[in-house]
């Protein structure tokens, strides 16, 4: 967990303690970086405003290696900078001021649903084919032709998601709900960007797609 407020830390880690977490800490990016490097965590919560590196940058570093859950703590004024995140493969993210609580629930939210997959209520085949788009849901591998995708574990399960329900469109609440795992808050940013994200890996023109087609008013559907 990384934030440069001393009480931040101090909060969250004791929140998150008591409900069963190992937690590591540190105060700014640089010392971020040789934590996880040194403990390999199950997931990352990282402030975006820091000294010496900020998140931003932690971000692009971890996404170099490994594809470790990553839960951004942003401030209101942050938009921009967390949107940002989200395109470098961020989870979720948490507005502060927050409730201790709630950060809580958005961890075992990210790690729940990274543990159980995002279809394991819908198995279906375990290899997925649409044209030169291969979904192979066991080994959560996506290609086009023959070559391999570099897909966020999110990114996946939103692929996953929506390519095992062709036609079937979704509200944007609806898939924050089934593949984030948590209700509507308000902001529905983290679908736009990873719908965006995809779209540019497995779409030929990202402008005009086949597969990840906008419903106008209403949300995404898969179309085969």
């Amino acid at each position: 967990m990384v934030d440069d407020e001393p009480m931040v830390r101090e909060v969250l880690a004791r929140y998150l303690e008591a409900d069963g977490f190992q937690v590591e800490t540190a105060a700014d990016g640089s010392e971020a970086l040789e934590v996880a490097a040194a403990s390999s965590p199950d997931l990352v919560l990282l402030d975006l405003m820091m000294p010496r590196v900020d998140g931003l940058e932690v971000m692009r570093r971890l996404r170099e290696h490994d594809d470790t859950p990553v839960v951004l703590l942003t401030a209101k004024g942050e938009e921009v900078d967390r949107i940002v995140g989200l395109e470098l493969g961020a989870d979720d993210y948490v507005t502060k001021p927050f409730s201790p609580r709630e950060v809580v629930a958005r961890v075992r939210a990210v790690l729940r649903r990274g543990d159980r997959g995002a279809t394991d209520e819908d198995p279906g085949p375990d290899v997925l084919e649409f044209g030169e788009l291969r979904i192979d849901r066991a080994r959560r591998e996506a290609r086009r032709g023959d070559v391999a995708m570099r897909l966020t574990r999110k990114e996946f399960e939103l692929l996953d998601f929506l390519a095992s329900r062709p036609g079937h469109t979704f509200t944007r609440t609806e898939l924050l709900e089934e593949v984030w795992d948590f209700a509507w808050d308000g902001d529905s940013s983290t679908v736009t960007v990873h719908v965006r994200r995809l779209r540019e890996k497995i779409e030929d023109d990202p402008s005009a797609p086949r597969h990840l087609v906008t419903v106008w008013g209403v949300g995404y559907r898969f179309e085969p």
